[in-house]
């Protein structure tokens, strides 16, 4: 794997050219916005310890130079031992100033470090939260758009960070070495040559080295979000009972090593490789260190410089030894850093849905206008099927609509388009007269109260739990319990010592485990704090007992009195009482019509009633 990336590699990068590198390093500027954003203060402060680091080395060798010539001179001309010293002390004072401000600079340096690592991890993943919240459904039931987010969150925090430390450093390192040479250029330009030189195939290996670690990064996210789900299963209360009872705890396990092993492989491989490289071409800058030792050395006893000056040249030859690797060090990581921020670049670039632009005058809304859907057609992407095919029906502002149907037909996917988590494929949906294209997605949703057959069980109060199907009115307690009440959900809620605080699900300290049945109340209760024009329950008490289910719909009529209302469920006791019901086969409408209109027909309706009607019998 790592050797068929490696030869790849190294074709791509004999033919890449200047536009190229430039392409990838874009992502830089816009990681260093990221930052600013973060903290802009604090990136100041980090600039100016970078000037301050940048210019202390060669202030340090200069002032050791001048000590060493100053006792030379003292020696020489035969000075009281006081004398001398006296004469020393201002140096010392600047040698300790020197190190007294950079140790104050590195303290200040991790300080700032550490307070913007926190604060770009945040912005970073709010950002990427905020954007998944934008996007469209599709995206959350796509392979790809998940290894590229679980690749933006785990590499991007670090990544930016490391950035800002790569670039400080490197500015740091810049401004050393243009000092250093200040004080080189006076003794020999090719001694410098050779310095330089000597790092830069180095530098060039630890660049294509951060190709091969970015691929094979992009590579393993599949692997690494396989593993992730392997622990989810292990350790979570949900699926706790059949990973006991059916045995499942050691062959999970040894999926989950297999696949630790596998990346492991392929990291350690390339990891020597890397170390390899590095070796070897750090010998070559370890000769060329040790090659102008020698002539400074030969210069010394030649009388050409001094003993202070051979002192100051060999102290420049071996940081500035170490500033070069750490120069191209910084770039290597800038370029690989740069990499992986793409990846969150692009996708925080994703396309978002949102009410497209009109280019004549939007209709008025007519509340007295109800639904109409016009030659719906939908396919999931990257399939080639249709999940539904030319469905057209009206539905009036007050009148219940029941969706009946096998599984597969389409009445799930029809409710997530008409609200608006997919946009059709094909065909138009208008409410209130104006195309659900055009409507603002926030306007919209609010007139929806919604439950979903696989609702959320937020491991949070029983007060969020209700409360998130209206958050404005989290505090409204009159609103709470008048949703608890139409939900069901009142004697469960009495059974609480702490009543609304009482926190649900088993994953935090005192929480409250509930039925099926029970979280069915509340995510009903839920929909219902919603005050919207619309009414959409999927499957809404499966999980309840019959007499709860009788309560809940003999009251249906009640509960949604003036609204539209949608329902789909198996049970014809509770379809009957829908003013239209409309019967999905395929992706297609094969009949529509009241109950009796049905059974009149005696279609797929008429037989589905008396199949499960003969049941109860």
């Amino acid at each position: 794997m790592v050797r068929g990336l490696y030869i790849d590699s190294m074709a791509g990068l004999s033919t890449a050219s200047v536009e190229s590198l430039r392409s990838v390093l874009q992502p830089l500027r816009r990681a260093l916005k990221l930052v600013w954003m973060a903290d802009a203060r604090g990136t100041l402060g980090m600039a100016m310890i970078t000037l301050i680091n940048g210019l202390l080395p060669a202030a340090q060798v200069w002032v050791a130079k001048l000590i060493i010539d100053s006792i030379l001179l003292s020696l020489q001309q035969h000075h009281q031992p006081l004398d001398a010293f006296y004469k020393l002390l201002p140096y010392l004072l600047v040698e300790f100033g020197i190190i007294f401000l950079g140790a104050m600079a590195g303290q200040f340096r991790r300080l700032l470090d550490e307070i913007i690592d926190h604060k770009i991890g945040f912005l970073i993943n709010t950002q990427i939260i905020r954007k998944a919240l934008r996007l469209e459904l599709h995206y959350f039931e796509n392979a790809e758009f998940y290894d590229k987010m679980q690749t933006a969150r785990q590499q991007s925090e670090y990544r930016a960070m490391q950035i800002v430390r790569a670039l400080f450093l490197l500015a740091a390192n810049i401004l050393t070495l243009i000092s250093f040479l200040a004080l080189l250029v006076s003794f020999s330009p090719w001694v410098a040559l050779l310095l330089f030189g000597a790092s830069l195939p180095a530098f060039v290996a630890q660049t294509r080295f951060s190709v091969l670690n970015f691929r094979l990064q992009s590579w393993k996210a599949p692997e690494t979000r396989r593993m992730t789900y392997f622990e989810h299963l292990l350790t979570v209360d949900s699926s706790a009972k059949e990973v006991k009872l059916f045995g499942l705890g050691e062959p999970l396990l040894k999926k989950h090593s297999d696949l630790f092993w596998k990346v492991f492989k392929e990291d350690s491989r390339l990891a020597w490789r890397r170390s390899w490289a590095s070796l070897g071409w750090g010998l070559l800058g370890t000769l060329s260190y040790y090659a102008c030792y020698g002539w400074v050395i030969l210069k010394t006893l030649m009388g050409s410089i001094g003993l202070g000056s051979m002192t100051m040249y060999i102290s420049i030859f071996r940081q500035s030894q170490g500033t070069f690797a750490g120069l191209f060090e910084n770039l290597s990581q800038l370029y690989e850093n740069g990499l992986f921020m793409e990846n969150l670049f692009s996708f925080l670039d994703l396309p978002e849905v949102s009410a497209r632009v009109s280019q004549v005058p939007l209709p008025p809304l007519d509340p007295t206008k109800g639904l109409e859907v016009r030659n719906l057609s939908f396919k999931y992407q990257g399939r080639e099927e249709w999940a539904l095919r030319n469905v057209s029906f009206y539905i009036r502002p007050d009148e219940k609509v029941a969706l009946v149907g096998e599984n597969g037909s389409g009445k799930t996917t029809l409710i997530k388009l008409l609200t608006r988590l997919y946009d059709p494929t094909e065909g138009d949906i208008l409410y209130q007269g104006r195309n659900l294209k055009d409507w603002d997605l926030d306007e919209l949703r609010l007139k929806v109260g919604v439950i979903f057959q696989d609702f959320v069980r937020y491991q949070l109060t029983l007060r969020d739990n209700v409360g998130f199907g209206s958050v404005g009115d989290l505090e409204d307690q009159s609103k709470l319990d008048q949703a608890a009440d139409r939900g069901g959900m009142i004697d469960l809620l009495t059974s609480f010592k702490e009543g609304w605080d009482t926190t649900l699900g088993g994953w935090f300290q005192k929480g409250r485990e509930l039925s099926g049945g029970q979280w069915q109340k509340v995510a009903l209760s839920r929909a219902f704090m919603r005050e919207g024009e619309v009414i959409i329950l999927d499957e809404p008490t499966s999980a309840l007992d019959a007499e709860k289910e009788y309560e809940v719909f003999k009251r249906f009529k009640e509960l949604t009195a003036g609204k539209m209302a949608f329902l789909i469920s198996h049970r014809f006791s509770t379809v009957r009482m829908a003013d239209q019901i409309i019967v999905l086969k395929n992706g297609q409408i094969e009949e529509a019509g009241s109950h009796a209109e049905l059974l009149a027909h005696q279609k797929t309706y008429a037989r589905l009633f008396e199949m499960q009607a003969e049941g109860y019998r």
